[in-house]
């Protein structure tokens, strides 16, 4: 099997399962999977797809598991408790044929609390699935060619010393064993360069910090939860600060855009939070207006962490180093280019949350490409709300 623990899936979905437990333990979701790559033909493995699920909902969270979960200062003994009755409810998930030619349609339907951890696992085995049929015979060696590119460009300058780089490349990776390299290489060759990796049961693995705060699903949930639509972004950092008392304090920035960020991340969340996290639009545009909204609320932004993630490269992420270098504190994320950079195209596959307790939620983000809401008159509406301009004609 592809997944062989419960473990091997991102951070950010164990920190936000334990909000859910807290706030939000009724709560009732849809996920919807989306190809983002055009022209890709998956029908020929869907059995397959649907033999790695249904596998993977017979896992269990070992004691040993649980047992590093609970050593992570931040997850809470009734987590703990409640994960070790835990496992992934397969009538929650439907995998058919999807509308268009090639389309494969991939359906999670249940408790938030109960599904949340489908999406990581769930991509991980569609890229597989599909590389493992189409790519038989990978060229490793060129993969290790070009990772080991990659790190001399930070590890060979010394004007890079202070360069931090996190892998998070689970949902998008060629395979897990090439992930495992992946991770094992950096950790022996970046030494205190490789900030860790989102993966757990791979920070667990290599004894590395695993990494990650909160994703897309869990503002775009509080567009239900919350008391109304325009407080949801306060709602959701208000709950997130009440669960965590200052801990995991990197804010992520964009299911409203930057603008609408902003004018919610006043003076108090730029002193509670440590940071914020960028995933769409223009990095360096970002950075400059995350360092000048910190003056403006009268915060030094030198004490604040700037985390770049939106489809990084090492080059890219060099240059933003060197943009803000002494003016804010900077990490980085970066994703496929590390787990799917075997010199072919990596598939461009997401898994968003399209409802919450019935309603439509929406991500808008700051590059129309990303916006996902299977409910165009609710996505007008949030925009309005937002203060957004309509999208282009034809998105």
């Amino acid at each position: 099997m592809i997944i062989t623990s419960l473990l091997d899936t991102d951070l950010y979905k164990f920190s936000m399962m334990q909000v859910v437990l807290h706030h939000f333990p009724a709560a009732q979701v849809e996920y919807q999977y989306k190809c983002r790559t055009p022209d890709i033909n998956l029908r020929p493995y869907i059995d397959e797809i649907r033999a790695e699920i249904h596998g993977l909902c017979q896992l269990r969270f070992t004691r040993e598991e649980l047992d590093y979960l609970g050593s992570l200062r931040f997850i809470k003994s009734d987590f703990i408790d409640f994960l070790e009755l835990f496992h992934l409810p397969e009538r929650c998930i439907h995998v058919a044929e999807g509308k268009e030619a090639g389309e494969i349609a991939i359906t999670v339907k249940g408790p938030w609390l109960h599904t949340i951890l489908f999406e990581i696992p769930v991509l991980a085995i569609v890229n597989e699935v599909y590389f493992r049929n189409t790519k038989r015979h990978p060229d490793l060696e060129e993969g290790r060619a070009r990772l080991q590119s990659k790190m001399s460009l930070v590890v060979d300058d010394p004007s890079m010393v202070d360069f931090r780089v996190a892998e998070y490349g689970t949902r998008r990776r060629f395979s897990k064993a090439w992930h495992q390299e992946v991770v094992a290489t950096m950790k022996s060759t970046m030494g205190k360069m490789f900030a860790g990796t989102s993966n757990v049961a791979l920070a667990r693995q290599h004894a590395v910090l695993p990494l990650g705060t909160m994703g897309h699903e869990y503002l775009q949930a509080c567009q239900a939860l919350g008391p109304r639509l325009r407080d949801s972004q306060v709602f959701a950092l208000e709950v997130w600060a009440k669960e965590y008392r200052g801990d995991l304090g990197i804010a992520l920035s964009d299911v409203y855009g930057t603008n609408a960020f902003l004018r919610d991340f006043d003076m108090y969340f730029c002193k509670l939070f440590d940071g914020a996290r960028h995933d769409s639009g223009d990095p360096f545009v970002w950075g400059e207006r995350m360092i000048e909204h910190y003056r403006a609320n009268r915060v030094d932004p030198r004490t604040k962490t700037l985390v770049f993630s939106d489809s990084l490269t090492f080059p890219r992420a060099i240059e933003l180093a060197r943009r803000f270098a002494g003016r804010c504190r900077v990490s980085f994320g970066i994703g496929t280019n590390l787990t799917n950079d075997l010199g072919h195209q990596p598939l461009q596959i997401v898994m968003k949350m399209v409802r919450c307790n019935g309603q439509p939620v929406a991500k808008v983000s700051d590059a129309p490409e990303k916006t996902m809401c299977d409910d165009p008159a609710y996505l007008a509406y949030l925009r309005q709300v937002f203060e957004l301009p309509p999208l282009p004609v034809g998105q």
